[in-house]
C-alpha cells in the first residue's frame, strides 16, 4: 500500500508569489451589509466555487467539520478569526476560523459551528446569527468541512481556550473580498504541485504610525474558504 508522506514543516511565506488577482473587481460595498447579506443567502444565486478539494498528503480516514465564518457587526463588517496554538496536531499555528470536527451528538454542521465557536473561543450562540452555508471544503488532511455563515452581534465578551487558541483578532471583511489581496502560490512536494492562496492582513496597532503592524498570515484552507465567500458575494 502506498503511504502518502506528511508534508515538510515549511514557512509560507517563504514561498513566491506568482499574482494576484487585482484585475478581478472586489465586492461592492452596498453588497457588505448585514441585511445584503441575509438576502444574498435567502435567495442565492447562481455561482461555482472555486477552490473545494485540497490534494491530500495522508491515508487518514475522512471526517466531517465545521468551521463558523462569524461576521461581527461593527462599523463595518469584520470577520472573526484566530491562531491557533503551536501544540495542536494539525494546523497548528496558523490562522484559522472557529470550528472543529463534528461530534456524534451534532444535529447538523451548524450545530457543530456554534458549539466549537463556543468551546474554543467562547462565543455565545445568543449573539450569533446564522446566515447559510457554503459549499464543503476538504482538506488535504482528510477534512470535509462545511463553512457556515453567519452575523454576530457586538457586546460578546469572549474566553478563549488556551489549549488550542493562542490569539482572536478581526479583519475588516472588505479586506478579504478584495481579490487584489488574493495571492496565488505553489511548491512541488512528493512530485504533486500543491496551489494555495494567501491574504496577509497588517494589522493597525495602537501607537501611531511609528508603531510597527502585526502581519496575520491568512493561508491555505482558510484562505480557499474566504475565497469561496468571494465568488459567492461577487456572483
Amino acid at each position: 500500500m502506498n503511504v502518502s508522506k506528511p508534508l515538510p514543516k515549511f514557512d509560507p511565506r517563504s514561498i513566491p508569489v506568482l499574482g494576484t488577482d487585482a484585475h478581478l473587481e472586489g465586492v461592492t460595498a452596498d453588497r457588505l451589509q448585514p441585511q445584503a447579506l441575509r438576502d444574498r443567502f435567502r435567495h442565492p444565486p447562481v455561482w461555482t466555487p472555486e477552490h473545494s478539494v485540497e490534494k491530500k498528503f495522508t491515508d487518514r480516514t475522512p471526517a466531517l467539520a465545521a468551521v463558523l465564518l462569524p461576521l461581527v457587526m461593527r462599523d463595518e463588517l469584520t470577520l472573526l478569526l484566530t491562531e491557533r496554538t503551536t501544540n495542536l496536531s494539525t494546523h497548528s499555528g496558523q490562522i484559522a476560523l472557529p470550528g472543529g470536527r463534528t461530534d456524534d451528538a451534532d444535529r447538523d454542521a451548524i450545530d457543530t459551528a456554534l458549539r466549537e465557536a463556543r468551546e474554543e473561543i467562547g462565543l455565545p450562540a445568543a449573539h450569533v446569527e446564522v446566515l447559510g452555508t457554503l459549499p464543503t471544503y476538504v482538506t488535504g488532511t482528510a477534512f470535509i468541512i462545511t463553512p457556515v455563515v453567519a452575523l454576530v452581534e457586538p457586546g460578546f465578551k469572549l474566553q478563549p481556550n488556551p489549549g488550542e487558541v493562542a490569539d482572536v483578532f478581526e479583519v475588516p471583511l472588505w479586506y478579504l473580498m478584495n481579490p487584489a489581496h488574493h495571492r496565488r502560490h505553489e511548491v512541488e512536494f512528493d512530485g504533486v504541485l500543491r496551489q494555495w492562496l494567501s491574504m496577509p492582513y497588517l494589522e493597525p496597532t495602537p501607537g501611531g504610525e511609528d508603531a510597527e503592524s502585526r502581519e496575520r498570515y491568512i493561508w491555505g484552507a482558510t484562505a480557499g474558504m474566504l475565497r469561496n465567500l468571494y465568488r459567492f458575494l461577487s456572483a
